[in-house]
């Protein structure tokens, strides 16, 4: 484990909610318990079912899954999670050793899988991972965008940008942001 500021880390991860989904009652307990320390909110499930239908209404930002549980298991829960949000973080915690889940889960597209039982290195290591994935998404979705504007609305925002001494982009930011007040 690398030498890590974990107030630094909390301050990260307490603005982000989660979603613990275990059908074992002591260990869901156990892992809400840990993640409350760390999340704003920790939501837990029992189940598949339970779980698709809370994460509709409250859409967390990381979700924890185990795989092997009753009814509907964490895999078809996390192909179904993808279908609504293409980018939600699934982390996938099993003590399930089976090649082929495994193997079924990364074709869902779960972000990272954490073998059982689990210990407090794994949890602050897969912490960093998820403040450092937040942090390149949030970063994507920042990034300059670029708009087509016709020729004689680009000639007025030449214009006025050249007459007030900025660049092009403040002024549409400008007027994007009057026409949306």
């Amino acid at each position: 484990m690398q030498n890590v500021d974990l107030v630094q880390l909390t301050g990260e991860t307490k603005k982000l909610t989660a979603m613990v989904v275990e059908d074992e009652k002591v260990t869901n307990e156990l892992l809400s318990s840990a993640f409350k320390n760390f999340f704003s909110k920790v939501d837990s499930c029992f189940n598949g079912d339970e779980a698709l239908e809370i994460y509709n209404k409250i859409q967390p930002d990381i979700v924890f899954v185990d795989i092997i549980m009753t009814g509907m298991d964490g895999i078809e829960l996390s192909r179904r999670i993808r279908q609504i949000n293409p980018s939600q973080i699934i982390i996938i915690i099993s003590a399930s050793n089976d090649i082929e889940k495994i193997s079924e889960s990364i074709e869902v597209g779960v972000n990272s899988f954490i073998q059982k039982p689990i210990d407090t290195k794994k949890i602050i290591d897969l912490l960093i991972s998820i403040v450092a994935l937040i942090a390149k998404k949030k970063k994507i979705e920042t990034k300059t965008f670029s708009i087509s504007l016709p020729l004689d609305i680009y000639e007025v925002v030449n214009d006025s940008a050249k007459a007030e001494s900025i660049s092009k982009n403040a002024i549409i930011i400008r007027a994007l942001r009057s026409f949306f007040e």
